[in-house]
């Protein structure tokens, strides 16, 4: 079983140092970085997947050298064999369809198909959910999304998949596609290992992944569009229809905030606090 993740960096607005050039463009060389959110339940997809079902994981991301962080981090979270890179000025400033093109690309230059291929939700700093069902449809894969649950029946080469539908109520649907699929995974997914096998494997794999995410250089690569043989017309700010009319920063938090020192001790200050809180533990 041949599988890859697909993660992203994201500004961590809790410093708030966000970053962008004259513009509008964020320039995330100077934003702090961390592991967008969403794609953790990804990466917990399929870590399921290499548990139940054997096999290797490889995890992509599109970004600058600072992503590497990132990729190790998700290295530890998924027990991934490898983690792959794609980095170089041309692809900066890419809006979702130019993030997709090329991320595409590098799933397709992998020396062995995947699979399944697994994506977020959606980004923090963007919130459109698009890169992961445009990526599947530039590489001609079956799109699940919003799955909550799945299996995978080697034999038969299919995957079957819970996924979240939301409308006046939410609803299960359970739904069954050949493979190679994309997933896109909700928020909402849970992985289960039923087998003390699953259990045991998952141990081992524990084990095995800390140490070589320690050395997690010796099975990074990093691409950038002339490897992939991508044309810059095509990828980064060039090849994005999308155009920014603005951005409004965020603004930061008040660093000192009125506070009231309560002693526990104080019966008659605790009374206060009570009464104060009392009505939101009602719900109101």
């Amino acid at each position: 079983m041949r599988t890859v993740v697909l993660t992203k960096g994201v500004p961590d607005f809790r410093e708030g140092q966000v970053s962008f050039d004259e513009d509008g463009h964020l320039e995330r060389g100077k934003t702090p970085t961390v592991m967008n959110p969403n794609d953790k339940h990804a990466l917990r997809a399929a870590l399921q997947t290499k548990v139940r079902n054997g096999g290797t994981v490889s995890l992509m991301s599109m970004g600058p050298p600072g992503y590497e962080e990132v990729l190790q981090e998700g290295m530890t979270d998924v027990y991934a064999d490898d983690c792959y890179l794609l980095s170089d000025r041309e692809m900066g400033a890419a809006d979702t369809w130019a993030t997709a093109m090329t991320v595409a690309t590098g799933i397709q230059n992998l020396e062995e198909s995947p699979d399944l291929v697994f994506a977020g939700f959606k980004t923090a700093d963007g919130e459109t959910g698009h890169t992961g069902p445009q990526t599947a449809w530039c590489l001609g894969m079956p799109l699940v999304t919003h799955v909550v649950a799945l299996d995978v029946d080697e034999e038969a080469g299919t995957l079957r998949a819970k996924r979240l539908v939301e409308g006046d109520v939410e609803e299960i649907e359970t739904v069954e596609t050949e493979l190679p699929a994309f997933v896109v995974a909700d928020p909402e997914f849970e992985p289960t290992y039923r087998k003390a096998a699953h259990r045991l494997a998952w141990k081992d794999l524990r084990e095995e992944t800390r140490e070589r995410a320690e050395s997690f250089e010796d099975h990074l690569t990093v691409w950038d569009h002339a490897d992939l043989n991508l044309d810059p017309d095509y990828i980064g700010l060039d090849g994005s229809p999308t155009i920014v009319a603005g951005v409004d920063p965020i603004p930061r938090a008040p660093s000192e905030r009125e506070a009231t020192v309560v002693d526990p001790d104080d019966e008659s200050g605790m009374e206060q606090v009570f009464d104060e809180l009392a009505p939101y533990a009602a719900g109101d």
